[in-house]
């Protein structure tokens, strides 16, 4: 019954879907101690960035800036042998800037942006992924051991900083079945565009275990700078979730 229900969720639908291309997955990864923020924004402006149908949830569009640390990308085939192959890119914090999108009934993310410490990983992401890395840096104090959870993000005059609290060993769970946390966190698949072609690839893991918190923003100036629809962005919900290991991604595809 237990493996049943886990193959009925997002993340079970996600794993069978990765799979069945030969092949898969690509790499492995850790993404660590997770700050998601959500802001609730206008339908019509965003949709004029996105080259991808948007997936609303009770006709609401949303967009998140998630800061994690990306610990050992490393291929999934060679073990210790090939993972040195990707030493200097295996290890850095990240905020990525996602909205949600359905293409061809499959529910995803698209990167708006995504700012990282590393200028190897700037040049070979939107090479590869096409993913829209940007230089930045990245200083995280995410510990929830102790209550503390804060972080700041610079990119030429503009940043993000942010502080939020939580208790002390709270239960960490999975997202509510159908709740807005479940919609804004259980995604397994990213859409990225590459020039002119939409490409996607897969990924997988465990469902988040996460709280819901209270974030307070400091500054936002990295986000109003460089997006017209945030003027009307509204901060609605945020969620940490300590993190998930050995995350499975898969290859880059075209879009159909």
């Amino acid at each position: 019954m237990l493996e049943s229900a886990r193959d009925a969720s997002p993340s079970g639908d996600a794993r069978g879907r990765l799979l069945a291309n030969p092949g898969e997955p690509l790499f492995y990864s850790d993404w660590l101690r997770a700050v998601f923020m959500h802001y609730e924004v206008d339908v019509e402006h965003l949709q004029r960035a996105v080259p991808f149908e948007l997936d609303l949830r009770e006709g609401k569009a949303y967009v998140s800036a998630v800061a994690f640390t990306m610990r050992g990308l490393r291929p999934a085939c060679g073990g210790r042998w090939t993972a040195w192959l990707l030493a200097p890119i295996a290890t850095h914090g990240l905020l990525n800037v996602r909205t949600y999108v359905r293409h061809s009934g499959e529910a995803g993310i698209y990167f708006l942006a995504e700012w990282i410490p590393n200028r190897l990983s700037v040049l070979l992401g939107p090479r590869t992924f096409g993913l829209p890395y940007r230089f930045g840096q990245l200083d995280y104090e995410h510990v929830h051991e102790a209550g503390k959870l804060q972080g700041r993000v610079t990119a030429a005059s503009s940043e993000l900083s942010y502080a939020a609290d939580i208790a002390i060993n709270r239960d960490f769970k999975p997202c509510p079945a159908g709740s807005l946390s479940e919609f804004l966190l259980e995604r397994y698949t990213a859409f990225t565009t590459c020039g002119s072609r939409g490409k996607f690839f897969r990924i997988w893991h465990e469902p988040w275990l996460q709280k819901c918190t209270e974030v307070r923003i400091w500054d936002d100036s990295l986000l109003a700078v460089h997006f017209p629809w945030f003027r009307d962005a509204k901060l609605t919900a945020a969620n940490y979730a300590p993190g998930v290991d050995r995350v499975w991604m898969g290859r880059p595809h075209r879009v159909p």
